[in-house]
């Protein structure tokens, strides 16, 4: 009998140390790895967190990805680990590697920072985005052909950009459909993908605006494309918000006189650089986008207008007015008259303020 005895102390012994030297190890495999440089290291969506495991053993944050797996599924976590790419030291605690995977704390991705503001032609745009390191001749092909957006969606409709009418007349196809926004770009992004995003931007404000607003294009009497035209043309001539949606109903009332718009921002959209000052000779200048010489809307847009001027477009504000003139006094505002002795007169006013 008391052999028996020793026997079974014996083996309980032999099992608590064994059980002792297992939890021992366990533990020193759950100690941080040794301390080294900063690695960087990269979860794809959709990895599990047995792959996950074997990642951080790769690079040498964890000693043993079998037993870091079977201590996350005892504690029942790491099914909230998330993809990126993240940087950690060797030596970081296993309870702060297990934080960060679960905070999705990943390395913060090089960006190119690019800002349209309102206003800006095509032209302006590609130097923008030239300066920022895209090509010039990839941001041109796509200027010049933006029916590449055709087969692209933004939503469940197809994109604006994509649907611009055919015409031999426009200095650039795509002017008018960059939406004037800051945009933070992936740096490996292509000249394609980054038109299309700002392109997609008019797309998304679009949404945004109140539901039904495409009935008003034909109360307007105008499509899509000449709505974007008369928003292009308020937002280089009008500086005060308060006056855009008066400025657009001028605009619809030369139309509808059939009188020639006169627009210098027309004329200023000839040349590559705006001019300080037009002169008689400017006015006369042959050209499809020459208000002054031809009657109705220029071919297309001649700026990339924002929200407030596309609205103003979409609901002018009804006036009996046909003409305007800038007050000189730095404000930026305008003098309005319905005929054409008043204008004079305003302009006199103009030039004594």
């Amino acid at each position: 009998m008391w052999k028996l005895l020793k026997v079974l102390l014996l083996l309980v012994v032999i099992a608590v140390g064994a059980a002792a030297g297992l939890g021992y190890y366990v533990m020193e495999q759950l100690k941080p790895a040794a301390s080294a440089q900063e690695v960087e290291f990269t979860i794809p969506a959709g990895t599990s967190s047995a792959e996950i495991a074997n990642i951080l053993e790769e690079h040498g944050l964890i000693r043993n990805a079998l037993i870091f797996s079977a201590y996350l599924k005892y504690k029942n976590i790491g099914t909230g680990f998330q993809a990126g790419t993240y940087a950690m030291t060797p030596g970081t605690d296993i309870q702060d590697i297990i934080a960060r995977l679960n905070a999705g704390d990943t390395v913060a991705e090089e960006t190119i920072r690019v800002t349209i503001p309102e206003g800006y032609t095509v032209r302006q745009a590609i130097a923008a985005l030239v300066q920022a390191g895209f090509s010039e001749e990839a941001l041109l092909e796509v200027a010049n052909d933006p029916g590449v957006f055709a087969a692209v969606s933004s939503g469940e409709a197809p994109m604006r950009a994509g649907q611009i009418p055919q015409s031999e007349l426009y200095r650039f196809p795509l002017e008018g459909y960059l939406f004037p926004e800051t945009y933070e770009f992936r740096k490996d992004v292509t000249a394609f993908d980054a038109l299309r995003r700002i392109a997609g931007e008019l797309d998304r404000k679009l949404a945004a605006l109140p539901e039904g607003w495409e009935a008003q294009l034909e109360k307007n009497g105008v499509t899509f494309h000449e709505l974007m035209t008369i928003a292009s043309l308020v937002e280089r001539e009008v500086v005060a918000d308060s006056e855009r949606a008066l400025v657009a109903g001028v605009i619809y009332n030369r139309i509808a006189a059939n009188m020639p718009l006169q627009i210098d921002a027309t004329v200023q959209y000839l040349f590559d650089e705006q001019k300080e000052r037009l002169l008689e000779k400017d006015l006369q200048i042959e050209s499809p986008y020459n208000t002054y010489l031809n009657a109705g809307l220029p071919p297309g847009p001649i700026a990339s207008p924002g929200l407030a001027s596309i609205e103003a477009a979409l609901y002018p504000e009804a006036s009996e007015y046909l003409f305007y003139v800038t007050k000189k006094d730095g404000t930026g505002e305008h003098y309005f008259g319905k005929t054409y002795q008043e204008h004079l007169k305003n302009i006199e006013k103009s030039k004594k303020s």
